[in-house]
């Protein structure tokens, strides 16, 4: 039964929700279905379930659930709905506790948006300055994110304007009391002009929460979803903080170390998947990505390939991974962390299945911290902090591998015809433990197991090459067209004397003949790229990390994704 249809005032207590259930049945509109489509979730969670219908009926709703089981959804997607993106006033205001939960719940908005138009989305708090949320209130802004106490003081000021405001969430309530933030949210109601639409979620409902919602509330439907134990794989289960601009490095050398059978990776979007697994190939590994783009018969053919063992890294959306069925996979790692905490623990149920053991790794950026907590909070289990191997870890686990190999080849006894070989030049001189390191040496090549630790640095570019820095990369809409053209036109220099060019999601790199450098510098000075000043120096004189350990390009041709070096794999799985 839904919410809506329910008697004024009935408190509902949900642990489930139909399992026919979808979220077209719930009232929403095309956009929104798509965007969440794209999200990859596969049908309501109980709190959106029970919420959504009354919330897009008009009516005011107090929801009481945990963390991670769904909040932002169950108000953000009702909130779109009845968005009027053609009026550039705040309609919606959503207040929260914490900075972290404001850019959350903003970005998650901006998701669920995507397909609606220009939907302007702003968080406000505190720690930022005033005078730059300021300015972007004198523009169009449909939906305001913030903490109480930043909220208030631009009521105060009158740069915040009520006057076409349509509702009006407070999210984490109790946790806003438990911060002394109740008053602060009481005068905002207060001063909030007109009629608007309330809704109000909590995890637990203390007495002040209560009086808030008789007071503030009008007529309110009361959902209640009772708290449900996860059941999460027996998998362990680590996270690595990692930095933004190193995610494909970290990743890497994570794999250098996890050897097995099979991993999946997790993006968050199609042309994630799609973009990584290329990286990874160009990087020697077979890998493929699985997306929502890809036809049947594409899906298959890659299913197939994994499970015959011909691929070790599978790169896929969340829509993607459904219903996906293959016990050897070892390691599920989140290279974007989800978007919910349920997401979480649908990845890392493909791994450790059919008693085998699993493992799930988990990639935090810097501003993610708060989602970590909320997946902590809803396994009811800390993930275990993990630290990024060096190259001697990586060194030490190839060697160890190489041994338990060798111990059970020991073991079988189909050795004879090697023997005979061993002793045949062992008759000729040759002591035992050298035969048995040069048959070594045969099997691991020309990649001996240990790593050469060395000091962090670029590539060396071309003689007569230099190597120059851009600060704007994919994230700000930059393509090798619009760096070949600002070059060429602003500079003056020739389209085919610029080299390799490198676009990272915040940089660019680009390799040009020396003699051009002077004149690049001086007459970029002021450059404008998809509408965005930028800056230019040269990578090589500056300490900058990002510069560190870029490869050098074979080819001088402008390309958009590195070149990296493809080596072969051996049998044990080293390269």
């Amino acid at each position: 039964m839904i919410a809506s249809a329910i008697p004024k005032s009935t408190t509902l207590i949900a642990s489930a929700t139909p399992k026919s259930t979808t979220f077209q049945q719930l009232g929403l509109s095309e956009p929104l279905l798509k965007a969440i489509d794209d999200v990859g979730y596969e049908g309501p969670t109980p709190i959106q379930f029970q919420t959504i219908p009354p919330l897009l009926a008009g009516r005011d709703v107090i929801g009481q659930a945990q963390t991670g089981t769904g909040k932002t959804a169950a108000f953000a997607l009702p909130i779109l709905e009845g968005l009027d993106a053609g009026q550039p006033r705040v309609q919606a205001l959503i207040l929260v506790p914490t900075r972290e939960l404001a850019l959350q719940v903003a970005e998650a908005i901006h998701t669920y948006a995507r397909y609606m138009g220009r939907v302007r989305v702003l968080p406000v708090y505190g720690g930022q300055p005033i005078s730059k949320q300021i300015t972007r209130l004198q523009g169009p802004v449909h939906v305001i994110t913030g903490t109480p106490g930043r909220v208030m003081d631009h009521l105060r000021r009158g740069t915040l304007s009520f006057e076409a405001l349509k509702m009006v969430v407070l999210d984490e309530a109790d946790e806003m009391l438990r911060m002394g933030f109740i008053e602060d949210v009481e005068w905002i109601l207060a001063h909030a002009p007109g009629t608007f639409q309330t809704a109000l979620f909590a995890a637990t409902m203390p007495k002040e929460v209560r009086r808030i919602a008789a007071r503030y509330l009008k007529d309110p439907i009361s959902i209640a979803i009772e708290p449900r134990r996860v059941t999460v794989p027996a998998t362990e289960q680590y996270f690595l903080h990692v930095p933004p601009l190193n995610k494909l490095d970290v990743l890497t050398q994570l794999l250098e170390y996890e050897l097995s059978e099979a991993i999946l990776i997790f993006v968050r979007t199609k042309t994630g998947a799609a973009d990584l697994a290329h990286k990874l190939q160009m990087r020697g590994y077979a890998a493929e990505a699985l997306h929502g783009d890809m036809s049947q018969a594409e899906r298959e053919g890659v299913m197939r390939r994994l499970r015959s063992s011909e691929l070790e890294l599978l790169v896929a959306t969340d829509v993607a991974a459904r219903g996906l069925d293959v016990q050897h996979i070892t390691h599920v790692i989140n290279y974007d962390i989800p978007y919910d905490p349920e997401a979480y623990v649908h990845r890392i149920g493909r791994t450790g299945r059919a008693g085998r053991g699993g493992k799930a790794i988990l990639f935090v950026l810097p501003r993610e911290q708060r989602m970590l907590r909320e997946i902590e909070g809803y396994i009811g289990q800390r993930l275990l902090p993990m630290n990024l191997p060096t190259k001697a870890d990586i060194a030490a686990r190839r060697m160890a591998l190489f041994k338990e190999q060798i111990r059970k080849l020991l073991a079988e006894d189909d050795l004879e015809l090697y023997l005979a070989l061993v002793e045949d030049l062992a008759a000729e001189g040759y002591e035992a433990a050298e035969i048995a390191a040069a048959a070594a040496r045969l099997a691991w090549g020309d990649r001996p197991p240990e790593v050469v630790v060395e000091p962090e640095a670029m590539a060396p570019t071309e003689d007569g090459m230099v190597r120059l820095l851009i600060d704007a990369g994919r994230r700000h809409g930059v393509r090798p067209s619009d760096i070949v053209g600002a070059i060429a036109n602003e500079a003056d220099v020739p389209g085919q004397a610029i080299g390799a060019i490198d676009i990272e999601d915040h940089f660019t790199v680009v390799e040009l003949p020396e003699q051009y450098r002077a004149q690049v510098l001086k007459r970029m000075a002021h450059t404008v790229l998809r509408h965005r000043p930028v800056h230019i120096t040269v990578a090589e004189q500056s300490g900058d990390r990002r510069r560190a350990s870029r490869p050098r390009r074979k080819s001088k041709k402008t390309k958009n994704e590195a070149a990296w070096p493809s080596p072969a794999r051996t049998k044990f799985g080293f390269r």
